[in-house]
């Protein structure tokens, strides 16, 4: 019925005018109403919108990113800026809870310099925990978390993502990506819970974990959520054109689909996500739609779709939160960069994530084009007092007028021994075994166990993407264990390691080989991707040499269990998969390997589900449940049990 109900509304969206602010001046016996604390938030927001010139307005617009004014703060306030970010990897010099704390409070001073004192928004990607920030609990990747099926657990881990980044300073995360990745070859498939939009919907949880319920904001252990990337991000074709080259085959691309697939496949998470979890911010996609029923070949970029923005999310689903751009995602649109602010204000973004300034570019090339196109009335001023009502009405919802400054009461529990207690509970759950010959699994007894592979012992392979980095590394270390930390923790017998399987392998071991990708995000992550990718251009392969520690130690080992480190499916060939004993998909685990461990000696039960389908092939992609003539190596929701054992 809900996707029923969407696909009829995408068929026939209907605009509704907008309402002009009221914006009368008030003022109680102890100042103006905007600072009353007491006073009804649409009251404060139209007593604080009334006295706010257009320079102020425009600014409130604008998000800079914090390399644009970390060396002089007082930027904030000569552009009113309306909020700041970090960019992935983008960290203050003392990368810890305190250094970023400090870091935020700093520029919050600056903000309050502004003439109406009107504080920032500070957002950061906290997709798997505040995984900028050395020291926070990384939690496993979406991807993972699907595969877990539980919900539940997925608001205790955002909570904890929320408590975590509060305590550091931000008070708004771009999460949770509630993509639906139908094709294994892009690069943000582990950001995605899984390929049915049912699965997505069951797991926006997440949205309650770091919001808590609408009366909780402003509390110091919830953040504003970000539903992304609206909509249609995980629809884009595959464009082999642009294979090993230095573009995206398929990220930012184009979603060639009938309007009933977009509504049942695109929008309908966001449905719930506002009506049921009520998130405060929407992101559009960098993706652009071409409908089928009209015929390819007049694709409409989301960041100037006002049908789907104004028309379908503000209007329709009557979203009252803010939408916020993506980085630089207007400047992807047609026409001058005057004409690209006028569409993308005009279509209902509210905020525009413009990082990189200098004398003429982002965040001041953006205000100077804004008020252009207001005075010379390209951009009504409705519209313009629409946008920022939307924003001061989340800074007020977060207490931020009442305390602008980090509430670091909870800052002693980032990465503690509970959040790290529960990061390994999520590992566990996520696995996923796929086969289990011989009941090679859970392991038994205290034989010898002989382990070998490129992401045994690499936090850097297991955490993956946005750790530290935008496309993470590979040699990146965090708190934490790694996988061959917990099966030396879990082991009752000896434990030999080597990575490339070199060390004499003892005929009676438990071979554990531990292989998969190299990691990264979305652009650079695509299958075939270019040819910059920092960690190297992505094939949904084994590397050589972990082919080669795969062949050898199943070839010696008494048992040989494999345990894929991924962000996705890895195509993996007959020949090789009949050799292995045990084949395990553990995702992307984060900072607790251990939990990986706990399942291999039956600490933790198997019980995880594939939330995208296994192909046997690379040209099988795309491949989703329900396709004609579906036939993959393993289908959606396969995963074997097993039981506890007893230590």
């Amino acid at each position: 019925m809900l996707i029923a109900a969407i696909c009829a509304g995408l068929l026939a969206i209907a605009f509704v005018p907008s309402a002009s602010a009221d914006a009368h001046h008030g003022h109680t016996s102890s100042g103006p109403t905007y600072l009353n604390p007491r006073a009804p938030i649409d009251r404060r927001v139209a007593d604080l919108l009334g006295r706010m010139t257009l320079d102020d307005k425009v600014g409130q617009m604008t998000q800079a990113e914090r390399g644009d004014i970390d060396a002089n703060p007082s930027l904030i306030a000569t552009w009113r800026l309306g909020s700041v970010l970090s960019g992935g990897g983008s960290v203050p010099a003392d990368n810890s809870p305190k250094g970023w704390a400090d870091m935020v409070d700093r520029y919050q001073a600056a903000a309050l310099k502004s003439p109406l004192h009107i504080p920032i928004l500070y957002g950061v990607d906290s997709v798997h925990g505040h995984g900028n920030m050395l020291g926070a609990t990384v939690f496993p990747h979406n991807i993972g978390l699907g595969a877990s099926r539980d919900a539940k657990l997925v608001e205790q881990i955002e909570h904890v993502t929320a408590i975590e980044t509060r305590a550091s300073g931000p008070q708004w995360v771009f999460a949770p990506c509630l993509c639906v990745a139908r094709d294994d070859r892009w690069g943000r498939t582990y950001e995605s819970f899984g390929e049915d939009p049912n699965l997505v919907i069951r797991m926006e949880t997440a949205i309650d974990g770091f919001q808590g319920n609408p009366t909780q904001l402003d509390r110091p252990d919830h953040v504003m959520a970000t539903a992304k990337h609206f909509a249609g991000d995980g629809l884009t074709s595959y464009d082999a054109s642009k294979a090993l080259g230095s573009g995206y085959p398929i990220d930012q691309g184009i979603d060639q689909v009938s309007k009933a697939d977009f509504a049942r496949l695109a929008l309908a998470p966001y449905v719930p996500a506002i009506h049921r979890h009520n998130v405060q911010s929407v992101m559009p996609s960098f993706s652009s739609v071409d409908y089928t029923n009209d015929g390819l070949g007049n694709p409409v970029k989301m960041h100037g779709n006002k049908d789907l923005i104004t028309g379908w999310l503000k209007y329709q689903q009557h979203f009252h939160g803010m939408v916020i751009s993506d980085w630089q995602g207007i400047r992807q649109l047609p026409g001058t960069y005057s004409q690209q602010v006028a569409t993308g204000v005009n279509a209902g973004i509210d905020m525009f994530m413009e990082p990189y300034s200098g004398s003429t570019t982002g965040a001041p090339e953006f205000i100077a084009a804004l008020k252009q196109n207001v005075q010379n009335g390209t951009v009504s001023m409705h519209r313009i007092n629409d946008a920022v009502s939307r924003i001061l009405r989340v800074k007020f919802e977060l207490g931020l007028f009442e305390h602008p400054f980090t509430n670091r009461s909870l800052a002693g529990t980032i990465g503690n021994a509970q959040h790290h207690a529960l990061a390994r509970r999520a590992a566990s759950e996520s696995q996923v075994l796929l086969t289990n010959n011989h009941h090679t699994l859970p392991l038994k007894g205290s034989k010898p166990v002989y382990v070998a592979g490129g992401s045994a012992n690499s936090f850097g392979k297991q955490a993956g993407g946005w750790t530290l980095q935008w496309q993470g590394d590979p040699n990146n270390v965090i708190p934490g264990t790694t996988i061959l930390d917990g099966i030396k923790q879990d082991a009752r017998g000896p434990v030999t390691f080597s990575q490339d399987a070199s060390a004499a392998i003892p005929k009676n071991a438990a071979g554990v080989v531990v292989v998969g990708e190299t990691p990264y995000a979305e652009g650079p992550g695509d299958y075939n991707g270019p040819t910059w990718a920092p960690n190297g251009i992505q094939t949904m392969t084994f590397s050589a040499s972990d082919r080669a520690a795969i062949e050898k130690v199943c070839a010696a080992a008494k048992s040989c269990t494999v345990v894929v480190v991924s962000g996705r499916p890895m195509i993996i060939p007959p020949d090789l998969l009949s050799k292995i004993d045990a084949l395990v998909e553990a995702w992307l685990p984060g900072s607790e390997g251990a939990g990986v461990a706990d399942n291999l000696f039956g600490l933790h039960a198997y019980t995880g589900k594939l939330p995208v389908t296994w192909p046997r092939t690379i040209e099988q992609e795309p491949i989703n449940v329900g396709d004609a003539h579906y036939d993959p190596l393993f289908p959606y929701g396969y995963g074997l049990t097993t039981q506890v054992r007893w230590h």
